[in-house]
């Protein structure tokens, strides 16, 4: 093993942020218990959020901005303390931008069951000094957003004009639309399904078993081990899964080709050297594993697994055909992980879909929706003008 790999410290058993952790710019707001979809009741719900600009008197300005699986409540601003990374749209949120904080009251929200200060496996269990570990119930989508809805009411937002979000974030904009119309003026549905498909499932649920088989799980209840006793072999696994369904293959292939990684020989009879596209797999699985928390991986994932905005509303075509907010849906050309077909899905069920498909065009893959933003600016301003008008 190379020098440079072997004295990387131990990942830690958990990334997620814990209680007297650097708060960084996040709040908290305590949006009471919360009965789930599936049955249950989640007690003592905390959101983490963050805020820029300004509420109008009336709280009408508010706009909701919803991240992705590993995404945060940090949508904008530098890594740092209580941030261990940058913003994932820092150049659509500021003054004169396309999220203009002028104008614009923008809120994001860690998702209910995520790691970056809300409630999720890695925090506190009510009643307990332990963390809910293995004991943390499953949640949906729906749950989510109720959650949200529930920091909207504490925060005095009466109504987002717009709800904006890609991949798992595209599906809490649409349910936003389904199970709120009277709180949205309108929502982006970027890079997203109206219902998860058997290969989104196979290959989530291919994740879920790589975290689950890692000895370091302890059957969820690993949250308070020392360093490297985690499961982060697992975890690690699963982003190296999940980060091929996010990009090309031509992008892969342009990029690394059969390249050996510098200074190693993967073609060695004593190996283990590796090839360039491993290396870059090891990266990204090595940074998400000490910034992110098993649990909430799985958590989340089973989550976009259940995900149907049809569930108990007749169906995904009659769910859409419902919808009477207006609906901006976009797709990433290249996305192997939600293709077009699956947005185009959306546009031909749901009236309310505006101005047909968007296409944004990328060799990026799925991650387009986070790398092409001179793309997604001006879809951010459509979104934001037709709620401004409803």
């Amino acid at each position: 093993m190379p020098a440079a790999r072997a004295r990387r410290a131990v990942p830690p058993a958990t990334g997620a942020w814990r209680e007297g952790d650097p708060v960084g710019r996040r709040r908290f707001a305590d949006v009471g218990d919360l009965p789930l979809q599936l049955g249950g009741v989640l007690p003592q719900v905390r959101l983490a959020y963050e805020t820029w600009g300004t509420l109008d008197a009336d709280g009408g300005n508010a706009v909701l901005v919803e991240h992705a699986l590993t995404g945060d409540s940090h949508v904008a601003g530098p890594a740092g303390d209580g941030h261990p990374t940058a913003g994932w749209w820092s150049s659509l949120v500021g003054p004169g931008l396309a999220l203009d904080t002028d104008r614009w009251f923008v809120v994001a929200a860690n998702v209910l069951g995520g790691c970056q200060g809300s409630t999720g496996p890695a925090s506190r269990r009510p009643g307990s000094p332990l963390p809910w570990g293995s004991a943390f119930p499953r949640l949906t989508v729906a749950d989510q957003v109720e959650a949200e809805a529930r920091l909207a009411d504490a925060l005095g937002v009466r109504r987002f004009a717009a709800v904006l979000g890609g991949s798992m974030g595209g599906m809490r904009s649409l349910e936003w639309a389904a199970a709120q119309p009277h709180r949205v003026g309108a929502s982006l549905v970027l890079a997203t399904c109206a219902a998860s498909t058997a290969d989104q499932i196979g290959t989530q649920s291919a994740q879920i078993a790589a975290v689950l088989a890692d000895p370091g799980w302890h059957g969820g209840d690993y949250h308070d081990l020392p360093a490297g006793q985690g499961p982060h072999t697992g975890l690690g696994l699963a982003r190296r899964l999940a980060h091929l369904t996010y990009r090309t293959a031509e992008e892969l292939q342009e990029r690394f080709g059969r390249s050996p990684q510098v200074g190693e020989d993967p073609l060695a009879p004593a190996g283990p050297g590796r090839w360039a596209v491993q290396s870059y797999l090891d990266h990204h699985a090595d940074k998400l594993v000490r910034r992110f928390d098993a649990g909430s991986y799985v958590a989340l994932t089973d989550a976009m697994n259940t995900w149907d905005v049809g569930f108990r509303r007749g169906g995904t075509e009659a769910a859409l055909a419902a919808v009477r907010v207006p609906l901006v849906v976009a797709a990433v050309d290249s996305d192997r992980l939600y293709p077009v077909a699956d947005s185009r899905r959306i546009v031909e069920a749901a009236p309310s879909a505006v101005g047909g498909l968007r296409l944004v065009r990328s060799v990026h893959g799925h991650d387009g929706f986070l790398l092409e933003l001179d793309q997604i600016a001006p879809l951010v301003t459509e979104t934001l003008a037709l709620g401004a008008a409803g």
